[in-house]
C-alpha cells in the first residue's frame, strides 16, 4: 500500500515542474505545475505511455509537431515514441495529473525542437506518422 497527499509532494524545479505521488513498482502518478510563459521540454519516452488530465489553466502541448490546446477536464494521452512539448501561453498557472506506464523511470530521451522548426527523425514511428499528414 502507498498514501500521498498532492499538497506535499515536492515538485522538480521547487514551485513548478512534476511532483511524483508514486513512482513504480507498474506505473508512475503524480501532478506537474506550469507557470505562464514556461515551457517543459520537448521529449518522448520509449516504451511508456504518459497521459495528462488537466486540473487548472490551460497549456499548449505539440504531440509530434501537432499543436493541441488542453483545458480544465481535458486528457490527453502521448504513446510511445510521441515527441512532446508543452508551453504555457496563458496567464494562470497551468495543473494536470500525469500518469506514466509502464514505471520506467530511465525512460526519457529529451530532443532539440520548438514549434516552427522541422521535426526531428526520431525512429519508424514519427517517420510513418508524418507521411500521413
Amino acid at each position: 500500500m502507498h498514501k500521498a497527499k498532492i499538497d506535499q509532494t515536492p515538485l522538480r524545479y521547487d514551485t513548478y515542474g512534476p511532483g511524483y505521488l508514486a513512482r513504480g513498482p507498474r506505473t508512475d502518478f503524480g501532478v506537474v505545475v506550469l507557470p505562464p510563459g514556461q515551457d517543459f521540454p520537448n521529449h518522448y519516452h520509449a516504451v511508456t505511455e504518459e497521459t495528462f488530465y488537466t486540473l487548472e489553466g490551460r497549456v499548449v502541448m505539440w504531440t509530434n509537431g501537432l499543436r493541441i490546446e488542453l483545458g480544465p477536464g481535458d486528457y490527453h494521452r502521448c504513446d510511445p515514441m510521441e515527441m512532446h512539448y508543452l508551453v504555457n501561453e496563458g496567464e494562470v498557472p497551468w495543473r494536470a495529473v500525469f500518469i506514466k506506464a509502464p514505471h520506467n523511470p530511465d525512460d526519457g530521451v529529451v530532443v532539440d525542437w520548438k514549434p516552427g522548426q522541422p521535426l526531428p527523425d526520431i525512429g519508424p514511428k514519427l517517420a510513418e506518422e508524418d507521411q500521413t499528414r
